[in-house]
């Protein structure tokens, strides 16, 4: 990361600093309060540090050019270490801050890495080199990039402290949006805001009734430090935690390998988990952390591979392990919420699973009913054919998707992608007009054939199947986000994110899931690599000649001695018969190939698995005629489909009242 990127959280850190000094009236913090906090910075490998990061802690005082050694007594030295008390800040604009500006001071330990051994392992220095040094009673992680908001850290803090039953808390995650909301242009930007602003709203505050929260995200987040300590065998939160440094070495299994590419949700599962203890999870809403989210198409099918991949075999992980919250020393009736949590989470994962083929089947009815419907805004015959025309399209593209997954990154491919994602954008929108098309004439049709009175014509509209159940699911979901967003005084995200969404939701299914589940071989975590240029074969230089070309001098072997030697042992070579070569596979591609096998055979099932679904709703031979006919079968499906997604909806909004009611008189 960059200074910008560096300074913009660093800087949030010291006014969240300031602002705890500021409590006076506070019998935790007040003046004195920054000698109770210590920051610090850990890098992840001194050649991989931004150097002009490094100019920044030193600016600040914190890092010292020439300290660095590489040895120490004849051992290699794994990590430099450097404390200071700074009372300087740096904002992204590389404005200087000091007392004057209210900046008090903040205690910095920087320990900068000597090699790159990704994010867990930075995780192990913070939490078993300085946490048992420090002894801190909260932890917050804060990704560099991440800006938290004024008092959030506060707000976190305060989590902790009204309940000594919390182990974890995190605040909302909020998108960067730019000067005045400018990156909302970008439809990209708009749907992940509508999508993290709702999950804050409705998700977040359900799983904090419930005590857990199925991650805690990473960007920004708190642990009370005790409640991560394993216990005297060894076997605990962090035992299980630190068990993602290895799962993506040679000796991790593919499922364990994809569910660690979500090690905070494995985390937070063992924390309420935790034998013998009570511990809970908690949202809390006044806190933030502001973030930026891919505004590229390539970028963010790429960082939602991991996202998915993760979250759905740690999902699989908690559910076969629930058994482990029993125990635990929680009552029964928090137990009982868990298990309820645990059937919420597995109804969400089999739609996840399902996903393509509901959204195929929705397509596919929808498209087909506007034929036959009274009034039809076209001719049978022309709404045949677009059906057609877009089916053919729909099937070709997706078949295109799982040729360019298997092989290729998203990098290499941005314009297809952007293209299909535009194309199920219209595809949305086709969809919508024909749900709208349906509902209305379905609404006029029972009232006309309903008596005259007010109720004769309100029970046939009740009793208008299409009516009902579209109605129903859209009050569920589009009034529910509204009214849920008001309740908590946040609503701007409904009028200007709204839309992308609804129009971007398509391609969440069709492209994210493809590319997700194609790549499940791939447990890496898609930032950093080895892109070191090697030298040993020598180096050229050019230089400019007297009439201005470009020369290179090359070192050539020019001795007819060694011309000879060269010669006489190339035929020596060919002479000697060669020694077969073992043709046993080494253990990396061992691991390679049972990857990409189990890749293979999990696609082979999501394919058949939605295939099967697609051909039981719509297929119209005998063999499935003991489901009923089509006409039953699709009515029967699309009622589930939006009942099912009424009744999640309503679970999201119940939650979301309580936590709600909760804060109000729990704070």
């Amino acid at each position: 990361e960059d200074e910008v990127l560096f300074c913009r959280t660093m800087n949030g850190v010291m006014k969240n600093v300031s602002h705890l000094c500021s409590r006076n009236r506070s019998s935790v913090w007040g003046a004195e309060g920054w000698k109770k906090v210590v920051v610090c910075v850990v890098s992840d490998g001194r050649t991989k540090i931004h150097p002009r990061t490094l100019s920044v802690l030193a600016a600040m005082g914190v890092y010292q050019e020439g300290m660095a050694k590489n040895v120490v007594e004849g051992k290699p030295v794994t990590a430099h270490i450097y404390e200071h008390t700074t009372q300087l800040s740096i904002d992204a604009d590389m404005n200087f801050r000091g007392e004057e500006k209210g900046v008090v001071p903040v205690q910095i330990l920087f320990c900068l890495k000597e090699k790159n051994q990704k994010k867990i392992n930075s995780h192990r220095w913070f939490f078993q080199a300085f946490g048992p040094l420090l002894k801190p009673n909260v932890c917050v992680l804060i990704d560099v990039g991440t800006k938290p908001g004024g008092r959030s850290i506060y707000h976190l803090w305060k989590c902790f402290d009204i309940n000594k039953n919390v182990a974890g808390a995190c605040g909302e995650i909020k998108a960067m949006l730019g000067p005045k909301g400018s990156l909302l242009i970008n439809p990209l930007v708009a749907s992940q805001n509508f999508e993290y602003k709702m999950s804050n709203i409705l998700d977040k505050p359900l799983e904090s009734v419930f005590g857990h929260i199925s991650v805690l995200p990473g960007a920004f987040s708190a642990y009370r430090y005790t409640a991560l300590q394993n216990d005297i065998h060894g076997v605990g939160p962090l035992e299980k935690y630190f068990l993602g440094e290895k799962m993506h070495g040679s000796d991790a299994d593919i499922f364990t390998a994809n569910m660690y590419l979500a090690e905070d949700r494995i985390l937070c599962y063992e924390l309420v988990a935790k034998k013998d203890a009570a511990w809970v999870l908690h949202y809390c809403s006044n806190a933030y952390g502001e973030t930026d989210v891919p505004d590229s198409v390539a970028e963010f099918i790429s960082q939602r591979r991991r996202w998915l991949n993760g979250s759905f075999f740690a999902g699989i992980y908690s559910m076969v392990h629930w058994m482990k919250v029993w125990s635990s020393n929680h009552n029964i009736l928090r137990c009982t919420l868990f298990m309820f949590e645990d059937i919420y989470q597995f109804y969400n994962l089999i739609f996840s699973w399902f996903g393509i083929g509901n959204f195929y089947l929705v397509f596919y009815i929808m498209t087909t009913s506007i034929e036959s419907v009274p009034n039809a805004p076209f001719s049978s015959n022309a709404a045949s054919v677009i059906h057609t025309v877009l089916n053919y399209v729909y099937v070709l593209l997706l078949i295109i998707q799982f040729i360019i997954a298997m092989g290729n990154r998203p990098q290499g491919y941005k314009w297809a992608y952007l293209m299909i994602i535009i194309f199920f954008a219209i595809l949305m929108g086709y969809i919508l007009f024909c749900t709208a098309w349906i509902t209305v004439q379905g609404v006029i049709s029972a009232i006309e054939t309903a008596e005259s009175n007010t109720d004769a014509r309100f029970l046939a509209l009740i009793k208008q199947n299409t009516f009902r159940d579209v109605i129903i699911s859209v009050c569920s979901t589009y009034i529910m986000y509204f009214v849920s967003s008001c309740l908590f005084l946040d609503p701007w995200h409904i009028f200007t994110s709204l839309i992308p969404y609804v129009f971007m939701s398509p391609s969440y299914i069709n492209v994210l899931n493809i590319y997700a589940f194609c790549n499940t071989h791939d447990v890496s975590w898609g930032t950093k690599g080895d892109n070191s240029v090697s030298t040993d074969l020598g180096v050229v230089k050019s230089s400019k000649g007297k009439d201005g070309t470009s020369e290179v001098e090359v070192d050539l072997p020019t001795e007819q001695k060694d011309l000879n030697e060269q010669y006489e042992e190339a035929c020596l070579e060919l002479k000697v018969a060669p020694i077969p070569e073992n043709t046993k596979r080494d253990a990396k591609t061992k691991q390679e190939d049972y990857y990409k096998s189990f890749r293979t055979t999990l696609v082979t099932c999501w394919i058949i698995s939605n295939l099967l679904l697609v051909t039981i709703i719509l297929n119209g031979q005998e063999v499935w005629q003991w489901f009923g006919d089509y006409e039953k079968r699709a009515t029967v499906y699309l009622s589930f489909i939006l009942w099912s997604v009424a009744g999640l909806s309503a679970i999201r909004f119940v939650g979301s009242i309580l936590y709600l009611f909760m804060k109000i008189f729990t704070g």
